[in-house]
């Protein structure tokens, strides 16, 4: 079979034969892939400085894909073997079979930008209707995603914030009641945070950028005497793109109804990742081929994954392999 295959860490995977894969046991069953995205997790893991990264070369590379089994069912599916290739290996046990209509290409996009964000909104911090959500970062592709999720499940106001001014643009079509460019001093970031704050207080903050963004995030909603009351936000990160660290005094905690949280793998329990297979993940996938759900994607054919793999794209775009 045709796949993408590592030879050697730190360099693309190229187009190539490799050996078709054969289930094992009962619980595998075989894949014919269509579509499968290519994600940070899968560049870092063919960098080899990640802990998860191939133990043995050549290996194909891709953690999940969306394929078609032997009965003809359409699934999508995390790879016991790698997925950008003609044929995957997949659990019979631990897939989603995918609804009628939707997009193969955006259902190989979405399941990666979902957990980032739905679980922050909905496992994490349990967004209910009516509240007001700031989405921090909102131009890539999983801050896009995460205005549409909090739109879908009943936020009263969307405030995105980013530095792509075309994408913040767009956001506005997905959902975004007001956007506020990260690319102002930042005094007006400052100031435009207090101003929609002030107007309808701010309940949920899904941040994608940490650093210096959310710094000013905390002054905007830190509290000014010992008489007032301010507002209890929650604030769940999801990434660092702006900074892996920041400046907090513990004046901005004790002077402010503030939660600071994480949403990831490590803080999710079983339930919530099981909530995810079983409930989420298919709800999202029905949305999708409802035209509902939306995401700006880059295709490319396997034939040309050496030149693909390191192209520059824009941050608001996740790029997908055709297989077949």
């Amino acid at each position: 079979m045709k796949a993408a295959i590592l030879k050697e860490f730190g360099k693309p995977p190229i187009y190539g034969d490799y050996p078709n894969p054969s289930p094992e046991n009962s619980e595998q069953v075989l894949m014919h892939v269509k579509t499968a995205a290519i994600k940070n997790i899968d560049k870092l893991r063919a960098s080899g400085t990640h802990y998860a990264s191939y133990k043995e070369l050549p290996a194909i590379v891709g953690l999940d894909g969306v394929g078609i089994l032997e009965n003809g069912t359409k699934v999508y599916a995390q790879g016991i073997t790698g997925t950008v290739a003609e044929q995957a290996l997949i659990s019979k046990n631990k897939l989603t079979i995918l609804p009628d209509g939707i997009d193969l290409f955006l259902a190989a996009a979405l399941p990666n930008a979902v957990i980032g964000a739905t679980m922050a909104l909905h496992a994490r911090v349990n967004l209910n209707r009516g509240n007001v959500v700031l989405v921090n970062g909102a131009t890539g592709v999983t801050g896009q995603l995460a205005v549409q999720v909090a739109k879908h499940y009943g936020a009263s106001r969307i405030i995105a914030t980013g530095r792509n001014e075309e994408s913040l643009q767009k956001l506005k079509g997905f959902g975004a009641d007001t956007i506020i460019s990260l690319k102002q001093s930042e005094e007006e970031v400052l100031e435009q945070i207090k101003k929609v704050h002030k107007e309808t207080p701010i309940d949920i903050v899904v941040d994608y950028l940490w650093g210096r963004p959310v710094e000013l995030l905390l002054k905007a909603f830190k509290g000014g005497g010992i008489d007032s009351h301010t507002h209890p936000v929650k604030i769940v990160t999801v990434g660092d793109m702006a900074g892996k660290t920041i400046s907090l005094d513990s004046a901005s905690l004790r002077s402010s109804d503030i939660q600071i949280l994480g949403s990831g793998l490590g803080s999710l329990s079983a339930k919530d990742i099981q909530n995810f297979n079983n409930e989420i993940l298919p709800e999202m996938f029905q949305l999708a081929a409802k035209g509902i759900l939306k995401l700006e994607i880059h295709k490319e054919d396997l034939k040309n994954i050496e030149h693909a793999w390191n192209l520059e794209i824009s941050s608001g775009q996740r790029m997908v392999i055709s297989i077949q």
